[in-house]
């Protein structure tokens, strides 16, 4: 019953601010965004059958946390600090693994535009971090964003693949990843790198299998 209370209270949350408070049609996307925020942190966290008690200290995030923000901005080509605000605070956030933290700043800069492909790039692997590397309704809903803003750009499969690989989902990941090698040019900074992880990943699933020849 707590799970459809805080849907109901998400929906009417955003009812009213879609059309008590007219917030504009440009912004219902980000308010969605924030709500699937909201639920998918109550969905980790929250407890709602057990009763009220002082909460432990969460511990951090084990991971390399400036390697996931400088990945991401490589294969932007982009070298010093982000033009965003939004994102330079968030990614500071990020690199210190406070990931829904970033992820809610982040949120500012794709109110203000909406095909902000980068920014929703970086809320959605801040969102898979801070869900441990697992996939969530509210991270996959920002990688289809930041695909979407530009359909040609390598970091959304790339880092989707990785959250896939993740998961445990190799499959998906290899078929994600072999696809955006098929169409990354020859020169691209980018490209060995993810030529290795496949050939990581292949070495994975045959030994998963049990082929012959895998250590």
């Amino acid at each position: 019953m707590s799970w459809v209370l805080a849907g109901g209270l998400a929906v009417i949350a955003f009812l009213g601010a879609a059309f008590v408070l007219k917030a504009p049609r440009k912004g219902w996307e980000a308010i969605a965004a924030a709500l699937l925020l909201g639920l998918t942190g109550y969905a980790l966290q929250g407890s709602p059958g057990l009763p009220a008690a002082p909460k432990a200290p969460e511990q951090k995030v084990e991971g390399n946390d400036v390697a996931l923000v400088e990945a991401r901005r490589a294969l932007d080509g982009k070298v010093g600090p982000a033009g965003d605000n939004f994102l330079v605070i968030g990614d500071a956030l990020a690199r210190n693994g406070q990931y829904a933290d970033a992820a809610g700043v982040m949120l500012g800069a794709v109110e203000k535009n909406q095909k902000n492909g980068e920014a929703w790039l970086a809320i959605a692997n801040a969102l898979t971090s801070h869900a441990d590397g697992q996939l969530t309704p509210a991270s996959l809903f920002a990688f289809q964003r930041a695909a979407d803003a530009d359909p040609t750009h390598p970091g959304p499969p790339f880092f989707l693949g990785l959250a896939l690989a993740q998961s445990g989902r190799l499959a998906e990941a290899r078929n994600l990843w072999t696809n955006l090698l098929q169409r990354t040019p020859a020169d691209a900074p980018w490209r060995t790198d993810l030529e290795q992880r496949l050939q990581q990943l292949d070495a994975i699933i045959a030994r998963q299998q049990g082929l012959p020849g895998q250590p």
